[in-house]
């Protein structure tokens, strides 16, 4: 019975002293970072394929139980929208092979222009994949969610090659209007998108943005503590990642949900104690 549960990215400034040893050089930080949390979203593989020493340094930092969501690159899906990308795929496949297990699941991240009339694009991409490796896609078009047959549609054709549909649940974030610049960004930069709490996979994947404020994020967080109790019952192994519009503690809030897990679901195991670092003085630990 295993929950992965992460954040955003593993090297944010606001970390090092406060979970992260000061100090640390490139090649160290995701190995810290994994002590806190056993998952990270890799989103800098959107922007460009990493070169084989990154990607064997992400392999050397981390032991083999650590999961690596893997964003495609933007090249094969928001520039060229899943059409004409057998080379770029070819070289990202290659390119993130070398991790093994750790790389979990390739992330499909579609823009919100694809809509249920581009289905037949995603359903020919996913044919072509190479069953090596797990897939999940995560769709921004509304009609996704408010038009049952879109969505079943959707579910269809990811089931044919046992793909999992990421949802991105913001509506913590739209709840309220926002309270600080960071929120406001976040509220022009954030898809506004209904909870979706149905696994399609043995291992389904959330992504939840709560608010700046520690307080709301939990609050707001409480429907899905059920719903991945009830997954792991069922002996699927989720993976659940943690964002707020700052992300400042990111990774104290992603242990306070597996904790808040773990208390339904007494048989998980609890996270390892993280890496020592002395927080600097104004920034106390919040939550822990």
């Amino acid at each position: 019975m295993e929950l992965h549960v992460g954040c955003a990215m593993w090297s944010y400034a606001a970390w090092p002293g406060r979970y992260l040893p000061r100090g640390l050089g490139p090649h160290d930080r995701l190995r810290a970072y994994s002590t806190w949390c056993n998952a990270v979203e890799g989103n800098t593989t959107f922007y460009a394929t990493p070169p084989p020493a990154t990607v064997a340094s992400w392999a050397g930092q981390t032991g083999e139980d650590f999961r690596l969501i893997l964003k495609l690159p933007k090249v094969v899906t928001h520039e060229r929208h899943l059409a004409d990308v057998a080379e770029p795929m070819r070289e990202f496949l290659a390119a993130v092979e070398p991790l093994g297990p750790r790389a979990h699941m390739l992330w499909i991240q579609l823009p919100p222009s694809f809509s249920p009339a581009d289905l037949g694009t995603l359903t020919g991409f996913l044919r072509r994949l190479p069953r090596g490796f797990r897939y999940g896609a995560e769709v921004r078009h509304r009609a996704f969610f408010d038009d049952p047959r879109a969505g079943q549609a959707l579910e269809r054709a990811l089931a044919e090659v046992d793909a999992e549909w990421i949802p991105f649940d913001t509506t913590v974030l739209f709840g309220e209007p926002p309270a600080s610049g960071i929120e406001r960004e976040a509220w022009r930069n954030k898809p506004r998108l209904p909870r979706r709490t149905r696994a399609l996979t043995s291992y389904p994947m959330v992504r939840y943005i709560g608010r700046d404020d520690p307080g709301q994020t939990i609050a707001g967080w409480q429907p899905w503590l059920g719903v991945v109790a009830g997954w792991l019952r069922e002996g699927r192994s989720p993976t659940v990642f943690i964002h707020t519009p700052d992300n400042v503690i990111a990774p104290e809030l992603a242990r306070r949900f597996h904790a808040e897990v773990r208390a339904k679901v007494p048989e998980l195991d609890p996270l390892p104690e993280p890496v020592a670092a002395e927080p600097a003085s104004e920034e106390p630990l919040t939550l822990f």
